[in-house]
């Protein structure tokens, strides 16, 4: 402020101090006040993670614009007051100016961040590689707090997918995210490769309670009318009481021990509607539970496929894509009756996103697609850069994957060059359209961030 012997200039710059703080005390005051106003923002968009987005579609998906990272992205993008956020397995969390794609700021998370951003009251909550769950300021970037969870890792078990040897303890090169986190009332809810749903206050990062599961936990909680719901790879889904951890009930889905756990555990996330909770499991069905109680209402077969993405809830109708089978479904959401499937030619994991009577969702050959709900057809589609450039060596001349260039050799480590060198050189999308303002904002494992729109 400067130096000075008289009293008088004294006086001044007490009083410009004074003025100073009751001008910041008001821009931070109008802050939270803009904050509160736009809401938060979280995976699957509501707090019963229904991925239904308010406002318009877009009438096509062109690109707009494309923000690169260094590495794959499998994080789906959270948006509010006009920047995007996303984490990269560049050990990343990016802010992203949701209408040019000009980056803001970007905060080193120490390990991929495979976590989908939660944004509440000006804070972003997001988890990494690290093991650690961050609370990073979201104007400027800057470490609000970090809590340390044991450690992350992915599901394992001896001789996975019947790979070679036989006897070795391998992880599941398919569980690529990470817990998303929830923010309701204070708190922040998230799952943990170290087996533990945890909940820590969003000012301090003080843990509230931990409550732990058989197995690791990357789904993401859905917290809804005091309870905590979230699946875990020991194929248990739990309902627990947000305030203190305990159990309310749980519920056990199929095993498989004859395929070396091929068709076992939850990795997928919830959404909880209307007192009922929809999630789809590896064991190739789609479970509706009762919301209180864990009682099973109704259970979809998929045909030996996994579900891995969350299902969309709109209109009375649940919408989900399937892995091995290829599809696009729509049930009945009462009853659980197949309405209408779409078939497609390669892999999902990507959850559908609803907005204006379409739902958008991703595949592993680098495409975003667009359904029209009312017509139950598609209506569009875009594809990465990735696609055109490489989709002509692993895919045929009908867009289906080349089983036998894509899947070499029988261990973990050809399964792992068959996902991460060729699959994911077709740019796929395996995060989670968000849909704001007639836009779409999805991220791509090209490691680019996408927003599409007319």
């Amino acid at each position: 402020m400067g130096t000075s012997d008289g009293v008088v200039e004294l006086a001044i710059v007490k009083t410009l101090f004074i003025k100073t703080l009751f001008v910041t005390a008001g821009l931070c005051l109008w802050a939270a006040s803009s904050w509160a106003q736009e809401g938060a923002a979280r995976f699957r968009g509501d707090a019963g993670h229904t991925g239904t987005f308010a406002g318009a579609a877009p009438g096509q998906l062109t690109l707009r614009w494309k923000f690169a990272t260094g590495r794959p992205i499998v994080s789906s993008p959270s948006v509010v007051n006009g920047t995007v956020y996303v984490g990269s397995a560049d050990r990343n969390l990016y802010a992203v100016d949701a209408a040019t794609g000009r980056i803001r700021w970007k905060f080193d998370a120490h390990g991929d961040v495979n976590s989908s951003p939660a944004v509440a009251d000006g804070v972003v909550y997001v988890l990494s590689l690290s093991g650690s769950l961050y609370a990073v300021d979201a104007s400027t970037g800057r470490q609000r707090w970090a809590f340390a969870t044991e450690g992350e890792h992915r599901f394992s078990a001896r001789g996975l997918f019947t790979a070679l040897p036989a006897g070795e303890a391998m992880p599941d090169p398919w569980d690529f995210y990470l817990s998303s986190p929830t923010v309701v009332d204070g708190a922040v809810y998230f799952g943990s490769g170290d087996g533990s749903v945890y909940a820590v206050d969003a000012h301090s990062g003080a843990l509230r309670w931990r409550y732990r599961t058989g197995d690791v936990v990357h789904a993401s909680p859905v917290v809804v009318d005091g309870k905590v719901y979230v699946g875990s790879w020991d194929t248990y889904f739990y309902a627990l009481d947000s305030k203190s951890g305990g159990l309310v009930w749980r519920f056990k889905t199929g095993e498989d021990k004859k395929h070396a756990h091929l068709m076992m555990g939850i990795q997928g996330s919830a959404a909880v509607v209307g007192g009922v909770v929809y999630f789809g499991c590896r064991d190739a069905n789609v479970y509706a539970l009762d919301a209180g109680t864990g009682t099973l209402r109704w259970k979809f077969a998929t045909d030996g496929s996994w579900v891995i993405a969350s299902p969309a809830v709109a209109d009375g109708k649940i919408y989900f894509t399937t892995s091995d089978t290829k599809r696009f479904e729509a049930l009945d959401a009462a009853s659980g009756r197949l309405l209408y499937e779409l078939p497609d030619k390669i892999y999902s994991f990507s959850s559908p996103a609803i907005a204006g009577g379409h739902a958008y969702f991703g595949t592993f050959d680098g495409k975003v697609h667009d359904v029209d709900l009312e017509k139950r057809q598609y209506a569009g589609e875009f594809a990465t850069e990735g696609y055109y450039a490489n989709g002509p060596r692993y895919l045929d001349a009908e867009g289906f994957l080349k089983q036998d260039v894509v899947w070499e050799g029988d261990t973990l480590d050809d399964m792992i060059v068959g996902i991460r060198s060729k699959l994911f050189s077709m740019g796929s999308i395996l995060s989670s359209p968000v849909v704001q303002d007639g836009v779409v904002y999805v991220s791509s494992a090209d490691g680019s961030l996408y927003a599409l729109g007319n």
